[in-house]
């Protein structure tokens, strides 16, 4: 969303977030296994479908995909970034033992700043190599827009329901709670 309010352009930023969101449902980020990383990813599709004013036919789909593909390759980086991480902390290792503040202090900022740098280091990439693909894409595509926009969302609602179906069956009363957070959300949304 931020993205594309910072092109002028915050709808069309908050529809690829909401999409992405949906999509992400399906990968939970427990312990140490890998998974796509969808900060930088959101940042890159909300830019990109935000910068196509007047929502031109295949420019979401074409969007979310160069977001996806950003979300695949941010995963693998968050995983080297990890090792960086786990290696400056094996060499302060007795400092981290002794209780050192500095150590600590340190490799908490060294963490942050490389993955600030990461994160926008992949984000510019992506830009610079998904943007003339767009703009071509969106050219020469002739379909519908609303049904270009339609198969993108038909798609995120099914992977949401997929991974909704999957925690329903996995988790007790997830149903309960699921229906108490509806019940929640709609009271919310009638009486705003």
């Amino acid at each position: 969303t931020a993205a594309g309010a910072l092109l002028g352009n915050a709808m069309a930023g908050l529809m690829v977030g909401a999409v992405l969101e949906l999509l992400a449902l399906g990968m939970l980020p427990f312990g140490a296994s890998k998974y796509p990383e969808w900060g930088s990813a959101s940042v890159v599709g909300g830019a990109l479908y935000g910068s196509r004013f007047g929502d031109p036919p295949g420019a979401l789909a074409v969007s979310v995909l160069a977001a996806l593909l950003t979300a695949v390759v941010t995963g693998w980086s968050m995983v080297k970034l990890r090792r960086l991480n786990a290696s400056r902390a094996a060499r302060v290792r007795a400092a981290l033992d002794e209780g050192s503040s500095s150590a600590i202090i340190g490799l908490q900022l060294f963490g942050l700043t490389a993955d600030f740098v990461r994160g926008g280091i992949v984000t510019l990439v992506a830009m610079l190599l998904f943007r003339p693909i767009i703009e071509a894409v969106v050219a020469i595509w002739n379909s519908d827009p609303v049904l270009s926009r339609a198969v993108v969302v038909t798609v995120a609602v099914v992977v949401a329901s997929g991974a909704t179906w999957k925690i329903f069956h996995s988790i007790p009363r997830a149903r309960l709670l699921f229906l108490a957070g509806l019940v929640v959300g709609m009271t919310l949304l009638i009486s705003g």
